[in-house]
């Protein structure tokens, strides 16, 4: 099996981990956002910590890969906490799907912090995505959902701003273990006096939700890093999509969700943005055929 073959396996069991998450994050049911993402965070911190321990990850970092390593984890809660709460509210396709925004972000981010140059496509690619989010949050003043939706798209922003200090970190020498770590153990310290204000006792079957919820993050994020550690990202990151599939699938079977046409077109555009941007379709291509 080719390593890009390998790669593409592993992006796509960690769509299937990040949907599963999703999916217990709202089967958790009325547990607060805050409460849910400590659950999240604090399995991850168990699993992460004796990683560091063990692999003898070296700590001492430089003052950039601080600074960036520090963003990334302000950012990370941020997105983490806002897609919390629109799984919790709106369709978990519409949710996914809005999270899914951050590589455009990552664009918009990679130029404002890291100094890499937009160029014209990469602008036009940003709007467009922006246009087909537009579809999916549905403004309107009569639309009941438009606050949780505007709030998963933030979710999705905080998401792109965490990945592009996440290459910020890894760039000035902060070793990828130590990020996660660090990530996971800020945003539990963050979320406990959170959780605590608007604690309520989980029931058992709420408690195995929680603590499969932070099961899940855990195997996305080991999964994910294992795919770009065998293929580049303008190779396999497009599959990372399959979470759109995996999420309507899962949000149709347990939750009885379907998404509206509207919903629908803005995934198609979203996701053909994204197949131009990674370079699987071409813009020339598409305008001979449409020709």
């Amino acid at each position: 099996m080719s390593n890009k073959s390998k790669g593409i396996i592993f992006i796509l069991l960690a769509g299937l981990s990040f949907v599963s998450m999703s999916a217990c994050v709202r089967l958790a049911g009325d547990v607060s956002t805050f409460e849910k993402a400590f659950f999240r965070n604090f399995v991850a911190l168990l699993i992460t910590a004796p990683m560091m321990i063990k692999g003898h990850v070296p700590r001492k970092l430089n003052r950039e890969s601080r600074r960036f390593i520090w963003m990334r984890a302000i950012f990370g809660t941020v997105g983490l906490v806002c897609n919390y709460y629109a799984i919790g509210k709106i369709n978990l396709a519409d949710a996914n799907m809005l999270n899914k925004m951050s590589p455009f972000f990552a664009v918009i981010f990679s130029s404002l912090l890291l100094g890499e140059k937009m160029s014209a496509k990469q602008m036009l690619i940003v709007l467009g995505a922006f246009a087909g989010s537009l579809l999916i949050i549905k403004p309107s003043p009569s639309n009941l959902l438009l606050g949780p939706a505007i709030v998963g798209a933030i979710g999705g922003m905080g998401a792109g701003a965490a990945y592009s200090c996440l290459r910020g970190a890894t760039t000035h020498g902060a070793a990828r273990t130590y990020v996660v770590f660090f990530f996971s153990a800020f945003s539990t310290l963050a979320m406990l006096p959170l959780a605590l204000l608007d604690f309520s006792m989980p029931s058992p079957e709420q408690v195995l939700w929680l603590l499969l919820c932070g099961v899940f993050g855990a195997c996305g994020q080991f999964s994910i890093t294992a795919a770009y550690s065998y293929a580049p990202a303008r190779e396999i990151s497009v599959y990372d999509y399959s979470q759109i599939i995996f999420s309507a699938l899962l949000g149709l079977l347990l939750f009885d969700q379907l998404p509206d046409a509207l919903s629908f077109a803005g995934y198609g555009i979203i996701i053909l943005l994204a197949l131009i941007n990674s370079g699987h379709i071409s813009i020339k291509k598409i305008s001979k055929g449409s020709a």
